[in-house]
């Protein structure tokens, strides 16, 4: 791997607070100074890298050289918006920084990010392309914006090339700025991104690689681990909620419809109540339930003495024979068997009646 020394440029002036990259211009450049910072340190355990601004009054330098993640990302995060660009001096400070790095053997490299008009003209720009050749540094331009730009970053990255080690990446609107820089030459050295950036890391869960970095593997891990035992506890609380509503909803449609009928009941006088009782009772009979019917109907046109014959026959269960019905029904059989029963003769009557006569 390279072992070099990266000092980022970022451009933080008032036109940053664009947002036609998501969310706005300065965010999408702290995030690709996240993915730079990463492939670097990753690629090289002793690479280093640090960070200025060239937006402000002036240009401010954030971090100096160096491999602690931490604080780069601290940097990265700390930097605001304010003032105008300042490309010249930004440049010509980190390659003073560079120059004066603890490792003579780490290559030189400046990382710029502009999203602002450049006020130098093409003349400017070509002498310091031609300084920073002259001191063996490379430049990589990442610009996106601003259109008018575009040719003047070309001449100054042509003067500063050497061995085609600088490049100039153009990103178009609407596009995410990490994603391009992830299959540039900035971060994918011959065509191979580092791992865990879509490249080698590919295969590797979470897309790091456990022998490079076991701590954060762990750690992407027990995360992943809790939020699906925190989805799960979810769906089940969900589901019990369900089932409670479902069985309330049950309940209610019972009583409901028990409703209507109780009313209904409350409504009956005592006698239609009666009556729905014996014929409930006679219906709960299998084999008398027909029986039951046909009695019930021909009680509707009896009259009342023949309806409490009717009843006493019934509540005595007495099986007649064929005919009997038709002598019941017979006014003189019956009035004949009245006489009998009081034991008064038809003869003894008639007697009676004469010796009245002749008196």
């Amino acid at each position: 791997m390279v072992l070099e020394a990266t000092f980022l440029c970022v451009d933080n002036s008032e036109y940053m607070r664009n947002g036609d990259l998501h969310p706005t211009r300065t965010g999408a450049v702290q995030e690709a100074c996240n993915l730079v910072v990463g492939a670097k340190t990753q690629s090289n355990p002793e690479n280093t890298v640090g960070l200025l601004t060239m937006g402000g009054k002036s240009v401010q330098l954030c971090e100096t050289l160096t491999n602690n993640l931490g604080r780069m990302l601290a940097a990265l995060s700390s930097v605001t918006v304010a003032g105008e660009l300042h490309f010249s001096e930004g440049i010509q400070i980190a390659a003073l920084g560079l120059k004066h790095r603890q490792n003579k053997q780490q290559r030189q490299r400046i990382v710029a990010f502009v999203g602002s008009p450049v006020a130098e003209n093409v003349k400017q720009l070509q002498n310091l392309g031609k300084k920073l050749k002259k001191n063996s540094v490379a430049v990589d331009v990442v610009c996106f914006g601003v259109e008018e730009n575009v040719p003047k970053m070309e001449a100054f990255v042509a003067a500063v090339n050497s061995q085609e080690n600088s490049h100039l990446i153009c990103v178009p609107v609407g596009v995410t700025l990490a994603d391009v820089l992830v299959s540039s030459p900035i971060i994918a050295e011959d065509g191979v991104a580092p791992i865990g950036l879509g490249g080698a890391g590919g295969d590797f869960e979470f897309g790091v690689d456990p022998a490079q970095d076991p701590e954060l593997a762990m750690v992407l891990r027990m995360s992943m681990e809790d939020e699906r035992r925190r989805q799960e506890a979810e769906q089940k609380a969900q589901e019990e909620a369900n089932k409670g509503t479902s069985t309330s909803a049950d309940t209610e449609m019972v009583s409901a419809e028990a409703t209507p009928a109780a009313a209904d009941d409350e409504e009956l006088t005592e006698e239609q109540q009666l009556e729905l009782a014996l014929k409930m009772s006679m219906a709960g009979d299998d084999g008398d339930g027909d029986v039951g019917a046909a009695a019930q109907g021909a009680a509707d046109i009896l009259t009342e003495d023949e309806e409490m014959a009717m009843a006493l026959k019934m509540s005595m269960n007495v099986d007649t024979e064929p005919g009997v019905d038709d002598l019941m029904n017979d006014a003189n059989y019956m009035a004949e068997l009245a006489k009998n029963i009081a034991g008064i003769q038809p003869e003894d009557a008639k007697k009676e009646g004469d010796d009245k006569d002749k008196k």
